[in-house]
């Protein structure tokens, strides 16, 4: 069996060691993204909500562009959040801001109870850019 093809982006280090997972798995011609959240590079959550949703966008962003992807190659999406109806509309501003233009991917969005001390975690499956 092969090892697993692991993809880390710079900074953000001491999540992924503290926890022991990888940020992204890439599988032929797909990316499996780990969930992301609104992290320091110490691993400790951005406290105020909208800062902690647009850190996490931006920390997908590092994880995507680690594996020379962007918004654009994403095929799904899941979101997590721990309080959906009062979080929603800092979440699509966050979303609306890396979309990208039609046809957009599939989204699942799930209400949860813990997120280890975050309160929104977002995990997509990408499709690898071909090389020309």
């Amino acid at each position: 069996m092969a090892k697993r093809d692991a993809i880390f982006p710079a900074g953000r280090q001491a999540l992924y060691e503290i926890n022991r997972y990888s940020a992204a798995i890439r599988s032929g011609d797909l990316l499996f993204v780990s969930g992301q959240v609104g992290s320091r590079e110490d691993g400790s959550p951005e406290p105020v909500f909208e800062k902690q949703v647009q850190l996490a966008f931006d920390n997908l962003t590092a994880v995507l562009k680690a594996a020379g992807c962007t918004f654009d190659d994403v095929v799904d999406v899941t979101s997590f959040h721990t309080d959906p109806r009062t979080q929603w509309e800092a979440v699509t501003a966050a979303r609306l801001k890396v979309i990208g233009a039609p046809p957009y991917p599939n989204w699942t969005a799930v209400g949860v109870n813990w997120l280890a001390g975050f309160d929104f975690e977002i995990k997509v499956i990408a499709r690898l850019p071909q090389p020309t």
